[in-house]
Formats: C-alpha cells, structure tokens, sequence
C-alpha cells in the first residue's frame, strides 16, 4: 500500500524543511499529519469493513436467548462426519440436529434423533427416545440388533421389533451427587421394555425378578451385552432408582451393576 501511494506535491517537499516541526504553517502541518494518519489507516480499511458487516451477524445483548444457544446450520466437524456415516451403515433411520447449549452445563452436541434401527432382517422401531449423541447412536444399534434382537430369538422365540425407552437427554444431576449425568449431555438412554414380534411386551420392572425363567435370563443377558458395549451400564442390581430401567451410557470405563 505504501509503495504504490502517491503523496500531494506539497506534503513531498516536507521533507526538504530543516525547521522544527511546530514551526510549519498550520495548514502544512495539518496536511502532514493527515496523510501520516492515513498511510497508517490506509491498511486496516478492509478488516474494518469486514467487522463492520459482521455487525448484523452479532445479536445484541437483550436479542440472545437466555435458555439455549444454537448453531443455525449443521455443520459437522470431520470426526462427526465419520460417526454420521458409521451409523448410516447400520441402516438406521436418523437425522442429525444441530449443536445446542442450554443453561447450567447442558448440551446436545454431535447429536440425532433416531427413528428406527435395524436387526439382521428388520426395522427396529423406538419409543419416547429424544436426541442421542452420535458415538452412543452407533453403539445403540450395535446392542440392538447383535445383543438384544439376537437374544430375544434365542432365548424367547421370537424377533424384537421394538425398543421402549424413558428418554435419553435430560439436564440433571446424577440423583444425590452434584455431577452432571450422562442425560444432560445426550449421551445416555434409559431403556425400559423390550417388545417382541409375537406381541409379547419384557418390561425391566416386571421381568427382572418377577418375570418367567426365559424372560430373567433374557434381561440378564442383554444386561451383559450392554456392559461390554457401554461406558456405563445400570440395571436394578445397582439400586431402586434403577428398578425399571436399562441405563445404557457411552461415558465410562465399563462401569457394570
């Protein structure tokens, strides 16, 4: 920018006077400094025209939502590509959602929402199940369809078709402590029923202890499988919170009870 600029005749010759500066005209000295102010400007125009449009972008302190804080596009980073189109090969039915922050450490982040999964021969349907990160999407349908449809075949006789569960996340606490559960950051699912194609429905509450020799093995089994996949697994060995629940987590070092 310097070099191609080209100083007025008068502030050139500036450079032949001996005198002080503050014994220049005033009307010199204004040019002077003004085209010194501008050589140092001159350079900085673009970025601050960039700034300048960024203005409208930037919502005001009283426009931001107090609750969330959202991307408005998906734009998944590499490794949430990779996880998108691992799970994509496991012929789930599943859309991504954006990024979201909510309020006290709470987020919903490379997440989305599943529809469906899909065993070695049929759709999976799920029940009541909200937005799920995508490394527990994938180990979700790992379980489903080689720990839990599998089982149900071999132990009881017939295909799942169904998986109920209580939600995934939730801005909680794990109950009695002040640390964060693995819900409030999508990265767990409360499973509470298994139905099966010939109409049979093995809830957690009711199989657990009170259900037939089949149905306990079968809880027990897909109990274990969990715990090979999962970070975290939970039944109602660990306490009565978890009395009519599966809690399946990707969080963990094998945590089992």
């Amino acid at each position: 920018m310097r070099g191609n600029s080209a100083a007025p005749q008068h502030v050139k010759q500036l450079g032949a006077i001996h005198e002080p500066v503050t014994a220049w005209p005033k009307t010199v000295l204004t040019t002077h400094c003004e085209y010194s102010r501008m050589r140092w400007i001159a350079p900085l125009l673009p970025a601050m025209a960039l700034l300048s449009a960024c203005g409208s972008v930037v919502p005001e302190a009283s426009e931001r939502q107090p609750v969330a804080r959202s991307t408005a596009v998906l734009t998944p980073r590499p490794e949430a590509r990779q996880c998108l189109a691992q799970l994509g090969m496991t012929h789930a039915n599943f859309t991504p959602v954006p990024d979201r922050y909510f309020e006290r450490g709470c987020s919903t982040l490379n997440s989305v929402r599943l529809a469906s999964l899909r065993s070695d021969d049929a759709t999976l349907a799920l029940a009541n199940l909200g937005p799920v990160t995508c490394p527990l999407a994938n180990t979700f349908a790992a379980w489903a369809r080689y720990g839990v449809d599998r089982a149900a075949r071999q132990v009881l006789g017939s295909p799942l078709v169904r998986i109920e569960t209580m939600g995934s996340y939730s801005c909680r606490n794990v109950a009695g402590t002040a640390r964060r559960s693995g819900h409030a950051s999508a990265n767990a699912i409360d499973v509470s029923a298994f139905v099966l194609a010939d109409g049979r429905r093995i809830t957690v509450l009711g199989g657990w202890r009170q259900g037939s020799t089949a149905e306990r093995q079968f809880l027990r089994i897909v109990h274990a499988s969990a715990c090979k996949r999962f970070g975290t697994s939970l039944g109602p060995e660990y306490n009565a919170a978890h009395a009519n629940h599966l809690h399946v987590e990707v969080n963990g070092d094998g945590f089992c009870r």
